[in-house]
Formats: C-alpha cells, structure tokens, sequence
C-alpha cells in the first residue's frame, strides 16, 4: 500500500517503512499526516484535498539535523561587487509506521 502524503508544502510518495527527510516538523516523537491518495491492491482513493477516514503515521527519528548549506553568490557586473551568503534548512527525519485507509 502506498500513500501520498504533504508536508512542508511537498509532496513525497510513501510506503511503510520509508525513512525520509522533511522540513523542520518539531519536538513530537510520533506524526500524522492526512493522506492526498492512497493506492492499494483494490484500487487508488483521492481526496478532495485528504481522503476521509485515512491516515499515515510516522514517527520521528531525529528532530532537527541541519541540511548541507547552499552557497548564495550576489554579484554586480563591471563593479567588483559582490555578497556571498549561505542557508543550511532544518529538516526532520521521519520513518512511515503505519498507513491506515
């Protein structure tokens, strides 16, 4: 069985058992997530924005690990100008326990 889930306005395609990176969720040990479609053997359930009755559940692995930082270069042409910065996300790490239809 399979679940389309939403977080951190993404979507990720999830199965049981699949460990995953996400944006920065917080301190809670356990999620849930309200799942976008579900796909089984019987067929595909889409919701109308989540699918009534079913729910994904996660739990959390470790709550703030940093991402690797992205270089950001500003840089004016003929001026010798230019600003270096750089952002790091916060993430969470998430292992799907459980997707109920």
């Amino acid at each position: 069985m399979k679940a389309v889930i939403e977080t951190g306005s993404k979507q990720y395609i999830v199965e049981k058992g699949d460990v995953l990176e996400v944006e920065l969720i917080g301190d809670s040990k356990t999620v849930s997530f309200d799942p976008l479609m579900i796909i089984d053997n019987k067929g595909t359930k889409v919701g109308a924005p989540a699918v009534k009755g079913a729910s994904v559940t996660a739990k959390v692995l470790e709550a703030n690990k940093l991402a690797d930082k992205v270089t950001i270069v500003k840089f004016q042409a003929k001026k010798r100008v230019y600003k270096k910065t750089g952002h790091r996300q916060h993430l969470s790490i998430v292992e799907i326990t459980d997707i109920k239809a």
